[in-house]
C-alpha cells in the first residue's frame, strides 16, 4: 500500500516542501530510503524503526520504500523522521483516517522512545507552508514559537509521535499556538551596554554615531587599553530597531543556522557577531559539505565586530570583499549554489603596530618602521578601500578616568541616529534594496549628494594630496551626506566635507609627500 505525507527542506534561507512517499509491499524485509538522502535522512531509518514500536505500533516484515520527493535535490537533516514515521504507519493501515495528511505538513526528529525532537529552519518551512495553501503545521513544541509568527497559518505542537498519530486520526486535537508581534516588539530587551560608560573618546563615539546614522563600515586603530572592544559593544545599543521584514530574513538566517532555541520567537535585536581571529574563511563567509550561513549572513541587519584585525589570516580577511561590495555570499558547489544575504554594519579595531604603542603619547613604541609597516600591511589596500571610516583611538588620559561624571546616554545618540534614519528612508523610498546612505549606487550619490563649490575644491585638495581611490572618494561623499542628514537633512557643506575627509586616517597616513615642481 502507498501512503504520502507532506514535509519540507531547506536550501539556503528558503524552503521547499518535500512529498514523502511511503511504499510498503511485499518481498523480503528491506527498509530503502531514496531521493537523495544524506547523513541524518540514511540514519533516520534506526531512529524510525525504534520510535514506532516503541509507541506501541509496528513495522512488518515486509519490504519498504520510502521516497523524498524532488528526488533531484540532496536532502539533510533530522527533521524528516516524523512525516516517515507517519506514512509507513499509514501504508500499513494502523491508522484508521489519514485525511490530514494532506492539509499538514510535518516535521520533527523522533527520539528512540517515540518523543519529538527540535529541528532546524522551521520558520523558513512555515512559509513555504503557508506559500502552499496548507492548512497548518505540526512540528515539536521546541519550535511552535518560531513557526508561530506565520500568519495564516494553524502551527501545532506535539510531544510525541503517539499525540500527532492520534491528531492525524482525529481522535485527539492539539493546541494552536499563537505569538502576538505586537507585543514582541513592545517587550524588546534593551541593551545593557550603554555608551555612558565609556570615559572620553568623544571624538569616537562621534564618529561611531557617524557610523550608525549611515550604515557606514569603520575601523578603529589605537594602543591596547584604549576602549576599543568596549565602544564597539555598545554601537548596537543606538542603531534603530529592526522592523518586522528585517526581524524576520534575520530570523530565518539564524533558524537555518539552528541559533533559535529556549521557545524564541523572532530575534529583535540586532545581532553583534564577534568571532574568533582563528576563523577559517567557510567559518566567516559560509559553507561546508552541506553549505550554512557564515558570520557574514548571521551578522545581516547587525554589527560584525572584526577585533585585532591584523591578527586574522589574509586569506579569511580577503573573502570580506565580496559581502561588503554587494550585501549577499553566493556559494558555489558542484551540486546547488545558494545565496545569502550579508548586509553588516562591519567594524574592525587594531593596534598600529605588534608591540600596540605606535604613536602613543604614554608608552614607547619597541618596533620600527618597517615592522609598523609591515604590520599595518596585513590589512590590504582594497579591503581598507571598503571601510567608510578610519578613526584613530588615543589612549585614555587619566583627568577622563577620574571624571565622575557620566557621559552622554545611548539614549540620546539613538535619537539622532533615528531622525537621520526617517531622512535616509524618505530619501529612499520605493527602493527595496537601500534604506541608509552607506548603500547608495554611484548614480544615487549623483542624485542626492551634490556640493557646492566650496566642498568641490576642498574635495579636489584631498584626493590630490591623499591619493584616494574611485572608491574612496564615494565613500567621503556619503559619509558628508549622513553627517549632513545628521544636521537636518540639507545640504551638503565645506564642513560635512572635512569632517568626512578627517574619518581617513590610514588614508592620510600612507598619502606620499607631494612631489615639487
Amino acid at each position: 500500500m502507498l501512503a504520502r505525507a507532506l514535509s519540507g527542506a531547506v536550501l539556503g534561507i528558503d524552503a521547499y516542501l518535500v512529498t514523502v512517499e511511503a511504499d510498503v509491499a511485499s518481498g523480503l524485509p528491506a527498509f530503502y530510503t531514496v531521493g537523495l538522502p544524506q547523513g541524518a535522512v540514511k540514519e533516520g531509518r534506526e531512529r524510525v524503526i525504534a520510535a514506532v514500536q516503541n509507541s506501541g505500533y509496528l513495522i512488518p516484515p515486509k519490504r519498504v520504500t520510502v521516497n523524498l520527493a524532488p528526488a533531484d535535490i540532496a536532502k539533510s537533516g533530522s527533521g524528516f523522521d516524523l512525516p516517515i514515521a507517519l506514512g509507513i504507519l499509514a501504508g500499513t493501515g494502523q491508522m484508521d483516517s489519514i485525511e490530514r495528511l494532506a492539509k499538514f505538513l510535518l516535521l520533527g526528529e523522533l527520539a528512540l522512545d517515540g518523543g519529538l525532537r527540535p529541528i532546524r529552519g522551521a520558520l523558513p518551512i512555515a512559509i513555504a507552508a503557508r506559500a502552499a495553501g496548507l492548512t497548518g503545521l505540526v512540528l515539536p513544541n521546541e519550535n511552535v514559537a518560531e513557526a508561530a509568527v506565520v500568519e495564516g497559518l494553524e502551527v501545532r505542537g506535539a510531544a510525541t509521535l503517539t499525540e500527532v498519530i492520534r491528531f492525524m486520526q482525529g481522535s485527539a486535537e492539539l493546541p494552536v499556538a499563537r505569538v502576538d508581534r505586537e507585543a514582541l516588539f513592545r517587550t524588546a530587551s534593551a541593551y545593557d551596554a550603554d555608551f555612558a560608560d565609556v570615559k572620553g573618546q568623544e571624538h569616537v563615539k562621534r564618529a561611531l554615531e557617524v557610523a550608525a546614522a549611515g550604515s557606514h563600515n569603520v575601523l578603529m586603530v589605537g594602543p591596547p587599553g584604549s576602549g576599543k572592544t568596549m565602544l564597539a559593544q555598545r554601537l548596537p545599543g543606538v542603531l534603530p530597531p529592526l522592523t518586522f521584514e528585517e526581524a524576520l530574513e534575520t530570523t530565518k538566517i539564524h533558524s537555518v543556522a539552528g541559533l533559535i532555541g529556549g521557545g524564541k520567537s523572532l530575534i529583535i535585536g540586532r545581532p553583534f557577531r564577534n568571532p574568533h581571529t582563528t576563523i577559517s574563511d567557510a567559518g566567516l563567509i559560509g559553507g561546508g559539505s552541506n553549505p550554512r550561513p557564515g558570520e557574514v549572513s548571521l551578522a545581516h541587519n547587525g554589527v560584525l565586530f572584526l577585533d585585532e584585525l591584523a591578527e586574522f589570516r589574509r586569506n579569511v580577511l580577503e573573502v570580506l570583499r565580496q559581502p561588503l561590495e554587494d550585501s549577499k555570499v553566493t556559494l558555489s558547489r558542484a551540486a546547488v549554489s545558494l545565496t545569502y544575504p550579508s548586509r553588516f554594519m562591519l567594524v574592525a579595531a587594531m593596534n598600529p603596530c605588534p608591540c600596540g604603542y605606535h604613536g602613543d603619547g604614554q608608552r614607547r613604541c619597541t618596533c620600527g618602521p618597517l615592522a609598523v609597516q609591515k604590520y599595518l600591511g596585513r590589512v590590504s589596500g582594497p579591503l581598507l578601500d571598503r571601510i567608510d571610516l578610519h578613526v584613530e583611538v588615543p589612549g585614555v588620559r587619566y583627568r577622563d578616568l577620574a571624571d565622575t561624571r557620566a557621559g552622554e546616554p545611548s539614549a540620546d545618540i539613538r535619537e539622532r541616529v533615528a531622525r537621520a534614519r526617517e531622512i535616509q528612508r524618505a530619501r529612499f523610498a520605493g527602493r527595496g534594496d537601500i534604506y541608509a546612505n552607506a548603500h547608495m549606487t554611484p548614480r544615487d550619490i549623483t542624485s542626492f549628494c551634490s556640493v557646492n563649490q566650496a566642498s568641490d575644491a576642498l574635495l579636489r585638495t584631498a584626493i590630490a594630496r591623499l591619493g584616494l581611490s574611485a572608491r574612496a572618494y564615494h565613500r567621503v561623499i556619503k559619509i558628508a551626506r549622513t553627517i549632513a542628514d545628521l544636521d537636518g537633512g540639507g545640504e551638503i557643506t565645506s564642513g560635512h566635507i572635512s569632517e568626512a575627509i578627517q574619518y581617513r586616517s590610514l588614508d592620510r597616513a600612507t598619502a606620499a609627500p607631494p612631489v615639487a615642481a
